[in-house]
């Protein structure tokens, strides 16, 4: 079959792969290729050399892509006590997860605390004084707000804190017994500019310096994650990224500084395809209507948020101007509002690209409609 236009050739692989699978398979369904989630983290690993890479959970929390990676040896990122469970059900080590969350609930820091797990975000007195009281000699490190330039989910205003107030939450915390170690950024998510990590970690080595001449010596940054995937346009490699944040880190920072990253996104988007069916179509004044078993809710919520997928039709032929939409009773359930697709019928498959995070991890079943089945690719 020949290539379609646009795509990676891992992409392309998986696409094809898809369309392979009996004509029978049940839809909704997220195709997921271990190979290339492998491929990713090696990748991670080979750019990033001696940091620590922490697969962020909350992208894809599969059981059979934790016990990959871990198998891998790769570090965790958990932000929730459901999370953290789970990972310990699994039999994850303590010192292998870190919880990236500054606004965490008193039953995972209790978890957290009593399991072993001895680094965490945070960015607030009221956090300072929950950490004091139930996971008491926690190491911790600041969440700092930095630009999120170019990123499709920015990740600004809910967390994070600026420089004047991450030197004097540090300080604080050190009065209070916790052990400050280092600071957390976000560069927001799916971010398209190298550069802006750049802008972070100068940022970073701001509160850094201005710390250590208060008392406070910082050992760790985490740059967290933002490493885009491929949806319609090209995007910085991980190659591209970890150059930008080693010049960077090199700039400013002293050699012994301890680096991490916590990609989700740039580690399992790639890897997986959902597969949907055309459940109905309809003609709504001027407007030709398509509507799919996998909607916002049971599956492409993050289509409502600025993430525009590669969406790619089971037949060709001329296209025209549609509506997509989900199967529920809701007019919210619109994936957008001007695809240009053929001529499709009920039951004509049509497959999204890079829908391996952050698609059945949002998903609920609301109106009856099921999230879309996990399914490997062999």
């Amino acid at each position: 079959m020949e290539r379609e236009t646009g795509l990676t050739a891992d992409i392309d692989r998986l696409l094809q792969a898809a369309r392979a699978r009996p004509a029978t398979e049940k839809t909704p369904v997220l195709l997921m290729d271990k190979a290339s989630i492998k491929a990713r983290y090696e990748g991670f690993r080979a750019c990033f050399g001696r940091a620590r890479v922490y697969y962020a959970v909350k992208s894809n929390p599969h059981p059979a892509i934790i016990t990959l990676l871990h198998g891998l040896g790769c570090d965790f990122e958990v932000s929730s006590l459901g999370e953290l469970r789970r990972l310990l059900d699994m039999g994850i080590a303590p010192p292998r997860i870190t919880v990236g969350n500054p606004v965490k609930a008193p039953e995972l820091v209790r978890l957290a605390g009593s399991s072993g797990i001895d680094f965490t975000a945070f960015d607030s007195d009221a956090e300072i004084e929950k950490l004091v009281a139930l996971a008491p000699g926690t190491r911790v490190g600041v969440r700092l707000n930095v630009p999120n330039d170019g990123s499709e989910w920015p990740l600004t205003k809910k967390f994070g804190v600026e420089a004047d107030r991450a030197v004097e939450l540090l300080v604080r915390a050190g009065q209070r017994g916790l052990v400050p170690e280092g600071i957390f950024f976000h560069v927001g998510s799916q971010c398209t500019l190298a550069g802006t990590w750049a802008k972070a970690i100068e940022k970073s080595w701001s509160v850094w310096q201005r710390a250590a001449e208060r008392g406070v010596r910082l050992r760790q940054l985490n740059v967290g994650g933002g490493f885009p995937a491929t949806y319609l346009r090209p995007v910085p490699s991980v190659a591209e990224i970890a150059a930008v944040i080693h010049q960077s880190v090199a700039a400013f920072f002293p050699p012994d500084v301890e680096i991490s990253v916590s990609p989700g996104r740039g580690l399992v988007a790639e890897a997986g395809i959902l597969a949907a069916s055309v459940m109905a179509r309809a003609a709504r004044d001027s407007e030709q209507w398509l509507y799919l078993d996998v909607g916002v809710f049971n599956g492409l919520m993050e289509a409502v948020g600025g993430i525009k997928y590669r969406i790619i039709p089971s037949r060709g032929g001329p296209t025209r101007q549609w509506v997509l939409s989900g199967p529920t009773c809701d007019s919210f359930d619109v994936i957008s509002n001007e695809v240009e697709l053929p001529d499709l019928e009920v039951g004509d498959r049509v497959y999204f690209t890079s829908a391996g995070a952050y698609t059945t991890a949002y998903a609920s079943e609301f109106d009856g409609f099921p999230i879309p089945e996990i399914r490997f690719l062999e």
